[in-house]
């Protein structure tokens, strides 16, 4: 347990980890190459926690000091104690949970490994550069019970603050990686036992429903961005292209929407 100690100079070094947290740019580059995260407010500081990272620092102002008694007795590692506008010298925006924690990153585990693991399901996400898409699907993935999430290497980061507060912690309970070699990687996820079913819209495309009928035995699911859609040799290397069906002229659906139907759908019955 480490006893709470105020600081009061937006400067002062140990409140580094929480500076400019609205420099998406800056942050992208310095969290994963300083091994850090962000984790903002009560609940997803606990699921982080309960995930088994491990906590380098706190940042709380007062009124959170009860609420976070517990944790504050149960973490070997300072709390930084601070007044509200101090937190937003810092951090660039209003801190209105008042609450962050610096957590440390997990080595991510190895592609084969984690297909291993995954008996049913896998989502493969290409290309998404948006934060809140990333949490927002990684969401859908834990509320309808996808053993894994694969990330392509330009995807956005998971772990990034937008990212973990859109997914209400669903980042640390799916189990996930990035892809080094896509879409070579298709050969791998096919290699260990997988259907791999690009969500696109295309002429040799079935329907969602279709696929859901077949009932794989192992399944990956592929999205791409809505505007540019999968790669061509995504699209190539794929096993099934699968839409799903619309009305009113719509013709596709963001992929966090997407995703959520797509895992409902293809649900293990």
């Amino acid at each position: 347990m480490s006893e709470p100690s105020a600081v009061t100079d937006p400067a002062d070094p140990r409140l580094a980890d929480y500076a400019d947290l609205t420099d998406v740019e800056l942050r992208r580059r310095r969290e994963p190459a300083e091994g850090l995260f962000i984790a903002e407010g009560e609940k997803v500081i606990r699921r982080a926690l309960a995930a088994g990272y491990g906590m380098r620092s706190m940042m709380l102002t007062a009124k959170w000091l009860d609420v976070m008694a517990d944790v504050i007795a149960a973490v070997d590692a300072p709390v930084h104690l601070v007044e509200p506008q101090l937190a937003e010298q810092v951090t660039g925006y209003h801190v209105h949970r008042g609450a962050l924690a610096s957590m440390a990153r997990s080595p991510l585990p190895d592609t084969v490994d984690l297909l291993a693991a995954a008996p049913r399901r896998v989502a493969v996400f290409e290309d998404i550069v948006d934060h809140a898409n990333i949490g927002a699907a990684f969401r859908n993935a834990a509320a309808l019970g996808v053993d894994a999430v694969l990330l392509t290497p330009r995807c956005a980061d998971p772990l990034y603050r937008r990212s973990v507060k859109v997914s209400m912690g669903a980042v640390f309970q799916v189990p996930w990686t990035r892809l080094r070699s896509w879409p070579q990687d298709i050969a791998t996820l096919r290699g260990a036992g997988f259907t791999v079913a690009a969500l696109c819209l295309s002429e040799r495309a079935i329907t969602l429903d279709e696929l859901a009928a077949r009932d794989d035995e192992r399944l990956a699911l592929v999205f791409g961005t809505e505007g540019a859609g999968l790669a061509p040799g995504t699209l190539a290397a794929a096993d099934q292209h699968v839409r799903i069906p619309m009305d009113a002229g719509v013709d596709s659906l963001n992929v966090a929407a997407a995703s959520a139907v797509a895992f409902y759908a293809t649900r293990p019955r």
